[in-house]
């Protein structure tokens, strides 16, 4: 078996069962990747320097395939009302099935970190079949040091082959594709996708396994944070604005989607940045922009002109998540060490696409608990398959409902606590529309979101003077130097004041009906936090 880069021969591919490969390239850098990539005609060079892959069918998540292994660790542990199981003996059938089938493989392995705190890091090592794959998990882990790759020992161990393909019938699983995580035997095997994006989430599911009983509450969040050490901490789903939001040039960035939030304060799991590009400008996020044109950045599904190799970021034609991984230092103002102390406040982002929520709201530590849990947005036709001319809500609890193995309101209790101990002020931001829903109203300009953020950032907005939404109960400011006032009162950018009544009305109903899984398992202070039907229709 031919072998090539630094690694512990102590620890080798002998110690997961592979064997018989063809070769093994340990730790590849990126120029070396870019090489192999090319070679096996993964991906193609663009005329800016990034290297450009296509997904195929899958150009998202397959959250309807992943499995978790239901034994005596997990067995009481999960959440088996939202997440599926499989026995302990389907998965290593699976796991058997995997390791024949890489037989004759050449392989590429990374041994990289889970988490920027080295209290609470996992070492994980990641075998890809695609070199494509390897940069990208390289550039979106944390990176050891050369030195330390010598007597590096994993702790969880992913193994990435797109070929494969399960069987239903003889593994346990829903189709040929399959996510399956034993988090017993720490080990995640990945098959019949493309997508690279699988890999990192399942790091993340399972730092969001372990991190709990370690007093860590894992987050679906960027982060970044002032000059004065005041850190940030902002929550949303995909579309919201997290990436754009946390790249503040005034803030250094910590990252731009998963954290840690423990007892010497907020810490990044990841070493690089996912970005969607639909639509990228310079104009509107030079920083990101420049980030995914560059040598080292992987692009996903982004149109290339085949005869100039220029990347077109306005052309969804392949899917409208089009994706750019890049590391953290493409961006100027990133921590080197993704640490930073105690979040000073918590912004929880949602693309309001009915035009009801304010650009900015202030919330209780109970609203904040309610919000949390409930993780509104909505989405809108264009984003996803199958959608209609109306928006359609989307709640996903804790902002990231697929990558949570726990009960939710494990990781909500978690939140109010530290929420309380460190005194954070908590807002609410909508990101969507504003003057009417989608397809009558117009996106809330970023500038505003900006100026509102910046200022609850620095401590000057809780000096504002402030009303109560007649609908959510969240404190509203009323005014804030350059923000147009009626920006911030919504029902007065509507032209039918009755029809943002009904359509009010008709968004506290989907927050009450979705929040209705919740309400044996929360306090009643929390309850009462909830948008009230009865207040809004007086």
């Amino acid at each position: 078996m031919e072998q090539s880069g630094v690694h512990n021969g102590a620890f080798g591919v002998d110690k997961f069962g592979l064997k018989d490969l063809k070769a093994v390239h340990w730790n590849l850098g990126t120029a070396a990747l870019y090489e192999h990539a090319l070679q096996n005609y993964e991906a193609e060079l663009t005329q800016e320097g990034a290297l450009c892959a296509e997904t195929g069918e899958f150009t998202g998540r397959s959250p309807k395939d992943k499995f978790t292994v239901r034994d005596a660790l997990t067995d009481t542990t999960m959440s088996w009302s939202t997440n599926q199981s499989i026995t302990p003996e389907q998965f290593a059938t699976l796991h058997a099935d995997f390791i024949k089938h890489a037989e004759g493989m050449t392989l590429y392995a990374q041994d990289l970190y889970g988490g920027a705190d080295p209290k609470f890091q996992i070492r994980t090592r990641v075998y890809t079949e695609l070199a494509w794959h390897s940069l990208f998990i390289r550039t979106m882990l944390r990176r050891p040091e050369t030195a330390a790759l010598a007597d590096f020992v994993p702790e969880l161990t992913i193994i990435d082959l797109p070929s494969f393909r399960a069987d239903p019938a003889r593994h346990g699983v829903r189709s040929q594709t399959v996510v399956a995580i034993d988090f017993t035997r720490k080990i995640v095997l990945i098959g019949g996708t493309h997508y690279a994006g699988e890999m990192k989430k399942s790091v993340f599911t399972t730092l969001n396994f372990y991190l709990p009983e370690q007093g860590v509450m894992p987050m679906h969040c960027s982060a970044n944070v002032g000059p004065k050490g005041d850190a940030a901490v902002f929550f949303g789903l995909s579309g919201t604005g997290k990436t754009t939001l946390s790249a503040d040039p005034g803030r250094t960035l910590l990252g731009d989607d998963e954290h840690g939030w423990g007892p010497d304060g907020v810490f990044n799991f990841e070493g690089g940045c996912y970005a969607k590009t639909i639509r990228l400008s310079r104009e509107a996020e030079p920083a990101i922009y420049d980030a995914s044109l560059r040598f080292g950045a992987i692009l996903e599904n982004v149109a290339v002109d085949p005869a100039t190799r220029a990347v077109d970021f306005d052309d969804g034609s392949k899917t409208e998540n089009t994706r750019s991984a890049y590391p953290l230092d493409a961006i100027p103002n990133a921590s080197p060490t993704g640490r930073a102390g105690q979040p000073k406040n918590i912004v929880m982002l949602a693309a309001d696409a009915f035009g009801v929520l304010p650009p900015i709201a202030k919330l209780t530590p109970s609203q904040a608990m309610y919000h949390f849990l409930s993780g509104y947005t909505a989405k809108v036709a264009g984003t996803e398959r199958g959608l209609g001319s109306e928006p359609q809500p989307e709640f996903s609890a804790c902002f990231g409902a697929p990558f949570l193995p726990r009960d939710p309101t494990v990781y909500g209790k978690m939140l109010r606590e530290l929420i309380a101990e460190h005194n954070v002020d908590c807002w609410l931001v909508n990101t969507g529309w504003t003057g009417g829903k989608f397809g009558v109203g117009h996106r809330m300009p970023i500038k505003v979101t900006r100026a509102l953020l910046t200022a609850a950032l620095d401590g000057s907005l809780r000096d504002a003077k402030f009303r109560t939404d007649p609908y959510f109960g969240f404190a509203v400011p009323t005014s804030l130097p350059g923000v147009p006032a009626d920006i911030l009162d919504p029902v007065t950018t509507w032209k039918d004041k009755a029809e943002f009544a009904k359509t009010a009305q008709g968004l506290v109903g989907m927050f009450q009906k979705n929040f209705a899984k919740f309400e044996k398992l929360v306090d009643a202070d929390v309850l009462a936090a909830a948008p009230e039907f009865k207040q809004a229709a007086e």
